[in-house]
Order: structure tokens, then C-alpha cells, then sequence
């Protein structure tokens, strides 16, 4: 019973100092200090060598102007057993409060001297320094300790505090230091180098940056300064130059390097620099040593580019070039890539969707695990929906979501069931599948879901006979069928024959699109500002802003109006898909360091 008794009052005392505890917290961040004071003066009594307890008494005595009181609790910390440099810093900084200066760098000073004593109390009186916004101090107590001890790295820290200081030489400097001491923290220092770096070439920044990074390759030719520089050109946008810098690393260091260049392949592709992407797909084609994926990767997208640049009238070329890749690769399961890619171009580019299907329902045959099939399937499915055989196709989508349920794969397949079910006019089986994708762990997937519902919905609420719905659906086909011109005329029917519907800003979306498609851009301008000017309060009028920036960005070169188009969607659509891209590229246009 005594031990019960003795238990019980133990966990009361600790009950009544969590109440305490949250009583004088709650009491501070309101700014009552005087109550607050109250309640951690008995907290520091209770708990003597709880320091938070009592960092937040002498602030709270501070915040009250009884200075005395403060110095006295700080001076009893000076006093304790073992007590840490830091009160020094404390103390100095109470006489700061009260104006009394020269006191005060007494024991600022006296605090940077214990470096000397122990270098490892750098860091707690740095960051103590810091906290109190004494920068220079902070600064030079990392720097000393590092010079007593080189096992000690305090780059980072200086780095952020020549970053609050506006002193961009120095903070690159450590940053890259930071690299030189140990190559695996590139991407933690990109990611911080990345706030400070512009687009152009010219910002200061990137200056500064460009001449520390050639100073430390002089010094030390290491390939992670070529590594740097090839990072900096693709900010830059200069992928000429990177692609210098990569083909450096390679003759240096061929092991992975080719995985490098693809990737800045890929990202040249991306921002629409699709004859440097080529040159340097064919380069990783020639200088693999081995008939691996990267080589039938750069193959397949420098074909892919060649048909692209050539408006699609190199097909004789391109299927030279597939013949001889399935010769090389043959039909097998490492190669599955490459036959459904041979069959895409076989429907979708020759219009040869038998043999198309011919080609997959042989890869079918192969020993497959289930998401190579699914692949396959997908593939054969799409080719199927080309050909308008679209309960064929149905049935392979329904086969992917049952045996990849919950898979992302399996959510784009039943999508694609909606998209077919709506090109042939069953909308409610559309609406159906598109419902339950509404909540998919895909963004994309979810947003393009929920943009084909609506499309529907509308425009079957108000026309019963859902003519222009009909009408849309087939032009949608037309446009996947690749008959681009055929499609921009269907839609001209719509926007006609069906103006002032709810279809018409759908039409002159889908119409925008295929005219940038067809490079007819000042047409497609004038659909998506068509689209903010009739309908701007509209569900599209976020695809058509930011489709005008891209536009401007990529096509036009009017750099104002991208960004203006771009900042409409920071300011009025929040809550759309497009708003962390439109977001990303405004700060680039406009040329944002955050410091």
C-alpha cells in the first residue's frame, strides 16, 4: 500500500510539472510574461538542471526589463557544475540589451576564447552567436574552430551564415568546400546553390559561382568540378556547354557516365532542345560499349527525335533503323521496349495498325512477368482504340486492372477504358470509371480524370441528344488517330455550329492544342486568349494561362508575357495542377535569389 501511495504521488508531481510546463509555454508565446514568469521561476526551482526551463525564465525577466534578475540566473549558470561557454554569451547579450556595449563584447570576447580551450564548444557557441543574430561572431568561431581542428566541418553552417549576410563569394565558397572535403554531398549543396542561381548567364551570381568553380578545377582537376560545371550550364540553359562538360566526365570516368548523358539528353528534350537531345542520344549510341538499355534507349529516342524534326517524313529511315535494332536485339524479354515502341511507330506514324498488332500479340507470346505483360497489353490496347476496335481494347484494359490492382498502371488502364468508352459515345461508362479515379494516388491521372468528367457532365446535362459531345468525342479521336487536320476541322464545326454552349471552350482548347502540334501558333494563341476572355472565370482558364505561358516561354520568347500568364495562376488558382509549375517558372523569369 506504502509503495502504491508512493507511485501514486510520483506521477502526480509529474502530472502537475507537464501543467506547469504547458501553462508557462502557452503563457510566453501569448507574450504574458509576467504570468509566465510565475510559473518558471517554480519550474527552474523544481527542475534546476532543466536549461530550457531556464532560458526561457531569463528571456521572460528580459522581456520585463529585470535585467538583474536575468544576470543573476545567468550568473548562477556561469557558477554550476560545468558550466557551458555559452552563458557568456548570455551575459553579453543581457548587457546588450541594456546598452551597455562595451560590457557586453567583454564577455562576447570571452565566450570566442573558449575556442581556443575546446574547439568542440564551437558549434553550441556558434549557434548561440547566431541565435542572437552575432553573425561576424558565429562566423569566426566556426572558421577557428576549423583551423584547430580540420577533423571539424562547419561549411554548412557557414555557408547559411554568409547566406543571411548577403556575402554570396563567401558562402559559395564554403558550399564548395564542402564538396572538395566530401564529393557525396554535391546534391545537399546543389540544392542550396540552387536558390541563388539564375537562368542567365550574366547574373552576378552565376558569375561569381562559374569563377570559384574554374579556381578549384585549376587547383585540383577533379571530375566533380567538370560535375559542378555541367550543373551550372544546365541552369543556364547552355546545354552545348554541358554537353562539353559530360563528355569530359565520360573520357575520365566511363563507368555511369552514360547514364549522365542520358539524363541531360532527356532534359534538353524537355525544354525543347530536341537537336542537341539527338546529338547526344547518337553519342551514347556510339560510344556504348555493350548492346545494354541505355544503348536501345538513346537508339529508340534518336529515332523517336528524327521523326520529330523531320515532321514525320523520315518513316523509310526510321523503319531502317527499327529493322536493324530487332535484328541486333531480336524478340525477347529484354527487349520488349523496342517491339512495343516498333509497333507505337507502326500504327501511329504509318498507319500499319494490323501489323502493329501483329508485332504485340507475338511479344505476348513470350515469358513474361506480369508487368511486362501489362505493358504489352496497354500497348496493344492503345493500337486497338486507334483502330476503333475498341471493345478488343476494353477487354485488355479490364485484364490490366485485375491483375495489377492498385497499381498505377492499373489506374491508367482504367482511364483509358473511360477515354475509349467516351471516343465511342457509352458517356455513362466514361463517368462511371472516371468517378473512381478521382481519388488516384496520380496526380496526372486524377486531374485529367477529373477534366474528362466534367466535360461530360456538362455537356449532357442541357443537350439530351449530347450532339456536341458526339461531335467533340470524334474529333478527340481524329486528334489521337494523329489526323491533326481532320480534327482542327471537326472542332470548327463545334465552335459554329454550337457556339455559346458549354462544349465551345472545351473545342477551343483541344483546338489550341493540335494547332501548337501543327505549328500554328499565333492561331493557337488566339484560341487559349479566346478561352480567358469569354470564359475566364471558367474551369479551363488555368490549362489556357498556362498554356500561354509555356507558349510565350518556349515558342514566342516574350518573357513578360509568360510571366504575366504565369502569375495569374500563382494569384488566382491556387488550387490548381498547374500551379507549382506556374509558380517554379515564374521565379526563373523573373530572376528570384532567395536569401
Amino acid at each position: 500500500m506504502r509503495i502504491f501511495i508512493l507511485i501514486l504521488a510520483f506521477c502526480f508531481a509529474q502530472l502537475t510539472v507537464a501543467q506547469n510546463s504547458f501553462l508557462a509555454k502557452q503563457y510566453f508565446d501569448d507574450g504574458d510574461f509576467d504570468k509566465a514568469v510565475v510559473f518558471y521561476e517554480k519550474l527552474v526551482k523544481e527542475n534546476p538542471r532543466r536549461s530550457d526551463y531556464q532560458t526561457s525564465l531569463i528571456s521572460c525577466y528580459q522581456q520585463l526589463e529585470r535585467y538583474t534578475d536575468a544576470e543573476k540566473q545567468i550568473r548562477k549558470n556561469l557558477h554550476s557544475d560545468n558550466p557551458h561557454p555559452v552563458y557568456f554569451i548570455d551575459l553579453g547579450h543581457n548587457y546588450t540589451l541594456q546598452g551597455k556595449d562595451e560590457e557586453a563584447t567583454k564577455y562576447y570576447d570571452l565566450a570566442y576564447a573558449q575556442v581556443e580551450i575546446n574547439p568542440r564548444d564551437s558549434y553550441g557557441l556558434a549557434y548561440k552567436f547566431q541565435g542572437y543574430s552575432l553573425l561576424e561572431y558565429a562566423a569566426k568561431t566556426y572558421t577557428k574552430a576549423m583551423q584547430l581542428n580540420p577533423a571539424l566541418d562547419f561549411n554548412f553552417q557557414l555557408a547559411r551564415i554568409y547566406g543571411e549576410q548577403g556575402n554570396v563569394d563567401k558562402m559559395f565558397f564554403s558550399l564548395l568546400n564542402i564538396i572538395a572535403n566530401d564529393p557525396n554531398k554535391m546534391p545537399s549543396v546543389i540544392r542550396s546553390l540552387d536558390d541563388f542561381i539564375m537562368t542567365d548567364s550574366e547574373n552576378l551570381n552565376n558569375i561569381i559561382l562559374r569563377k570559384q568553380i574554374l579556381k578549384k578545377a585549376q587547383r585540383d582537376p577533379d571530375i566533380i568540378w567538370n560535375e559542378m560545371l555541367s550543373w551550372l550550364f544546365i541552369q543556364q540553359k547552355q546545354f552545348n556547354s554541358a554537353f562539353t562538360q559530360e563528355k569530359a566526365i565520360y573520357k575520365r570516368s566511363p563507368e555511369g557516365s552514360l547514364r549522365r548523358l542520358q539524363t541531360l539528353a532527356n532534359i534538353c528534350v524537355d525544354e525543347s532542345e530536341k537537336e542537341i537531345a539527338q546529338e547526344i542520344y547518337n553519342y551514347i549510341v556510339i560510344n556504348s560499349p555493350y548492346q545494354d538499355n541505355i544503348k536501345l534507349y538513346a537508339e529508340l529516342k534518336s529515332i523517336s527525335l528524327d521523326l520529330e524534326l523531320s515532321n514525320n517524313k523520315n518513316t523509310e529511315a526510321a523503319q531502317k533503323s527499327y529493322d536493324i535494332l530487332l535484328e541486333t536485339y531480336g524478340y525477347k524479354t529484354n527487349s520488349i521496349v523496342l517491339q512495343i515502341e516498333y509497333a507505337n511507330f507502326l500504327a501511329f506514324k504509318k498507319n500499319n495498325s494490323d501489323e502493329a498488332i501483329s508485332v504485340l500479340k507475338k511479344s505476348l507470346k513470350l515469358e513474361l512477368n506480369r508487368y511486362e505483360e501489362a505493358k504489352l497489353k496497354m500497348s496493344l490496347a492503345d493500337i486497338l482504340v486507334y483502330n476503333k476496335r475498341f471493345n478488343e481494347a476494353l477487354i485488355y484494359y479490364t485484364q490490366i486492372q485485375k491483375d495489377l490492382k492498385n497499381d498505377i498502371l492499373a489506374q491508367n488502364a482504367r482511364y483509358k477504358v473511360a477515354k475509349a468508352s467516351f471516343y465511342k459515345g457509352d458517356f455513362d461508362w466514361a463517368l462511371a470509371q472516371l468517378k473512381v479515379l478521382r481519388s488516384s494516388t496520380s496526380q496526372l491521372i486524377a486531374n485529367d480524370a477529373m477534366q474528362l468528367s466534367l466535360l461530360i457532365s456538362d455537356n449532357t446535362q442541357q443537350d439530351s441528344t449530347k450532339t456536341a459531345l458526339k461531335k467533340y468525342a470524334t474529333a478527340d479521336l481524329l486528334a489521337y488517330q494523329n489526323k491533326r487536320t481532320e480534327a482542327i476541322t471537326a472542332l470548327d464545326d463545334i465552335l459554329k455550329n454550337h457556339k455559346g454552349e458549354k462544349i465551345e471552350d472545351e473545342a477551343l482548347l483541344r483546338q489550341a492544342e493540335l494547332l501548337e502540334e501543327e505549328k500554328k501558333y499565333e492561331e493557337a494563341e488566339f484560341n487559349y486568349l479566346k478561352i480567358i476572355e469569354f470564359y475566364g472565370s471558367g474551369i479551363l482558364a488555368d490549362d489556357a494561362h498556362y498554356a500561354l505561358g509555356e507558349l510565350y516561354r518556349n515558342i514566342l520568347y516574350n518573357t513578360e508575357k509568360a510571366k504575366y500568364h504565369y502569375e495569374k495562376i500563382i494569384y488566382g488558382y491556387q488550387d490548381s495542377y498547374y500551379f507549382p509549375l506556374a509558380r517554379k517558372e515564374f521565379r526563373k523569369l523573373r530572376g528570384d535569389a532567395i536569401n
